[in-house]
């Protein structure tokens, strides 16, 4: 399975259920909290050209926000 980061803020509540979506899945991920990882931030709205959170990136694919059907028709290709 490719690797999934995820791009969130702490209080976002689409971020928030990506979250729980992946753990109820049993999908490991990295998260990377933009508020606190500024660096971070600026690398992925520079590479997807968007500043709205979550972004899921899957190896090399990105998801931007929460779509579980996105993410599942990654998984199920």
């Amino acid at each position: 399975m490719q690797k999934i980061t995820i791009y969130t803020l702490s209080w976002c509540p689409h971020c928030i259920a990506l979250k729980e979506y992946l753990k109820a899945k049993n999908y490991e991920f990295e998260n990377i909290d933009v508020e606190e990882d500024e660096d971070a931030a600026e690398d992925i709205i520079e590479k997807t050209n968007q500043e709205g959170f979550p972004i899921v990136a899957i190896g090399d694919d990105i998801i931007i926000g929460f779509d579980p059907k996105k993410i599942e028709e990654y998984f199920n290709k």
